[in-house]
């Protein structure tokens, strides 16, 4: 990944008495995806908001394209940013293209017409511009949404719970999209609750809990360090022949129902496991390292903090 977009250090926001933001540290590098996890009220929002100035800090170093988008550079930093947030509010008096040319107007798009159409064809709704989004489906606003969002090529996309509500298609198009943009060297974030959304997308996982950030790194970094052992499965032509794997000493648990499932110490024992095996006359059909999910991450993190 690139140079740092997004860099908060200690940002600490309060709403009265609730704390959405506590000591809050995050850095965002241009071509990757980061993916703030955590439950409704884990501050994710906050963090967004904060992010486009749209929240002052009360404490904490807030940084965007090296600036204070508080500061004399804030209209600057949000003409390079696309948001599309939890409940995005478009005109529904006025036609899907009146939306997206208004947009234009604001972010001064080159080309606008052709621009509309690129956008809006890119997200299946080229064909509904004539109509009054009013009369638009859920999964058409989304879409309406997201077309809006980058239609001035953004360097810095900011998406909050961006497939909340939708239909399996359009979820597929919101995250081919963040594929796609960090592809292209943007920087992407996305907030949400839903962990099968950030599984392979997520280059930086950040877990959050009452404001607070309570783990952050890449998948395989985060999962190495909450399972520094490795589950394999293993299956032979004689599966019986398996059951010698539970004296080895680098195996740590044995379970055979069919196919054999064997922790190991580390990784590096994965080989020695099936140079073992082979050296005693076992023909091995199936070698299948297990590396858990995303949501056995999420939920192992939190019950350990």
């Amino acid at each position: 990944m690139g140079d740092a977009v997004i860099e908060l250090a200690g940002v600490t926001r309060a709403f009265g008495d609730v704390v959405a933001l506590d000591d809050f540290t995050l850095t965002v590098r241009a071509g990757g995806v980061t993916v703030l996890l955590g439950p409704n009220g884990a501050g994710k929002t906050t963090a967004v908001r904060v992010v486009t100035g749209g929240i002052v800090p009360k404490v904490g170093m807030v940084r965007v394209f090296g600036h204070d988008p508080c500061g004399p550079r804030g209209e600057w930093i949000r003409s390079r940013c696309g948001v599309v947030p939890a409940r995005p509010a478009l005109y529904d008096r006025l036609s899907g293209y009146e939306n997206l040319r208004y947009a234009a107007e604001l972010y001064g798009v080159p080309d606008a017409p052709g621009r509309i159409q690129d956008a809006a064809r890119r997200f299946g709704i080229d064909h509904a511009l004539g109509q009054r989004v009013g009369g638009y489906s859920t999964g058409m606003r989304a879409r309406l949404a997201l077309s809006r969002a980058v239609l001035h090529d953004p360097d810095l996309l900011l998406l909050d719970e961006p497939t909340a509500g939708l239909d399996p298609e359009s979820a597929r198009v919101v995250l081919a999209l963040i594929d796609e943009m960090a592809e292209h060297g943007k920087a992407v974030v996305m907030c949400t609750h839903l962990l099968l959304e950030a599984e392979g997308l997520a280059d930086q996982v950040v877990v959050m809990d009452e404001g607070r950030v309570l783990v952050a790194g890449t998948a395989r970094d985060l999962t190495r360090r909450y399972w520094p052992s490795v589950t394999v499965l293993v299956d032979a032509e004689d599966p019986e022949m398996l059951d010698r794997c539970a004296a080895f000493p680098f195996v740590r648990s044995y379970e055979r129902n069919g196919a054999a499932m064997i922790e190991l110490e580390d990784r590096e024992h994965v080989a020695d496991l099936v140079d073992t095996l082979v050296a005693d006359g076992v023909r091995l059909l199936r070698v299948e390292p297990r590396t858990p999910t995303l949501e056995e991450l999420y939920f192992t993190v939190r019950k350990r903090r």
